[in-house]
């Protein structure tokens, strides 16, 4: 199994920054790709953004394509999500999932294995 935990959440400002940090253990040689994902009240958990673990090539939702950024430190099992520009309108629970299945232009909250256990950002207008 791998673990996943989050952190980096908070409050901003409207058009401040936030990165958020998703640390990974237990089996990490197993992982494939991470992804980004976020949850508004009473919505389905969408994608934010995506990236191979080996190879590093990224894909990033429209709604966050030139404020997020999704990278990774191999080294230290780390994934991470640079968050820039941030709107109020931006859903407040952040989750990272990691998955074996499908590609990377596929990766959905369906097709994740593990989940870590969310982090709040709100963000003040």
């Amino acid at each position: 199994q791998v673990q996943l935990v989050e952190s980096g959440g908070g409050l901003v400002e409207a058009g401040g920054s936030l990165r958020l940090s998703c640390a990974a253990s237990g089996r990490t040689f197993t992982i494939v790709r991470m992804a980004w994902f976020r949850q508004a009240p009473g919505k389905e958990r969408e994608f934010v953004a995506g990236i191979s673990w080996s190879g590093g090539s990224t894909r990033h939702a429209d709604s966050v394509k030139g404020r997020f950024t999704i990278s990774r430190d191999n080294a230290k099992n780390t994934g991470y999500l640079q968050m820039n520009s941030l709107k109020p309108e931006d859903p407040d629970v952040y989750y990272c999932g990691t998955t074996n299945r499908g590609g990377l232009l596929t990766v959905a909250a369906g097709s994740v294995d593990y989940w870590g256990q969310g982090t709040q950002v709100t963000v003040s207008s």
